[in-house]
């Protein structure tokens, strides 16, 4: 199977990192976190790519053609022009690399790699910034029994602020980060079929409205709930959290 992963957005609201290159390739743990997001589907045997490159594409393209010098030892023999990498630390993956426009809502970036999907019966399809620990396999399989278009991982986020535990006026407790309201949102990491595609009717329509809205009135969208881990990065302050979870040791959505 293979996964879509859309990466060729702004990202305006981290503009501190983006600045100079595209929002998944910001660093978590000295690696981009779209490298993160391909790993957990690795994870599950899903190692067969299609990023959706936008703005600063160059940036991903450049990664992935240099990944052996990025992850290996390597020797710089100057004088007779050679190189040799040593310790080749490779991953079983095929990374197709799409300049899917800068200016391409992310349903249009969807419509304009399905050349490269040609022939499949579902895909993964997910945003460039989102980590979690969901079971992917388990959301395959889910997709797969229910005979639907499309399948969305609905997940709980976490709330922004600590509340407090209160009887009357006396404070009992306080929890960090609590559960949002209790509501379900849209968090990526979902499993398509081709047939999905045929919903998007150019460059600018956006997959979170049209799309998803049209699947829904028809009886041809699943929700598959994930209660563990999902953390966005939408703001720097997200990339922070997600750096220290990684620093700690104990990374969540790091199932390999």
């Amino acid at each position: 199977m293979k996964a879509v992963i859309l990466a060729g957005g702004l990202g305006t609201r981290i503009s501190e990192e983006t600045h100079l290159r595209p929002k998944p390739m910001i660093e978590i743990g000295g690696k981009p976190i779209l490298w993160h997001i391909m790993k957990i589907y690795s994870a599950h045997g899903v190692n067969d790519f299609v990023i959706c490159c936008g703005y600063r594409g160059y940036v991903i393209k450049e990664y992935f053609a240099n990944y052996f010098l990025h992850m290996s030892d390597v020797t710089f023999d100057m004088e007779n022009n050679r190189m040799e990498v040593h310790e080749r630390k490779s991953e079983p993956w095929r990374v197709t690399l799409v300049d899917t426009g800068e200016d391409t809502m992310t349903a249009g970036r969807l419509r304009r790699v399905a050349p490269y999907l040609e022939g499949e019966e579902a895909f993964c399809f997910t945003y460039g910034d989102g980590v979690a620990d969901v079971d992917v396999s388990a959301l395959i399989g889910f997709h797969r029994q229910h005979g639907r278009e499309a399948t969305v991982t609905a997940v709980r986020p976490p709330g922004r602020f600590g509340s407090l535990l209160r009887e009357g006026d006396a404070v009992r407790g306080f929890v960090e980060k609590p559960r949002g309201d209790g509501g379900w949102i849209n968090g990526g990491f979902f499993v398509l079929s081709p047939r999905a595609i045929r919903r998007i009717a150019g460059d600018q329509i956006s997959w979170e409205g049209e799309p998803i809205a049209s699947l829904a009135a028809d009886d041809q969208l699943r929700a598959y709930e994930h209660t563990g881990f999902w953390q966005p990065m939408d703001t720097l302050r997200d990339k922070v959290q997600l750096e220290e979870l990684w620093d700690s040791g104990r990374a969540p959505w790091k199932i390999w």
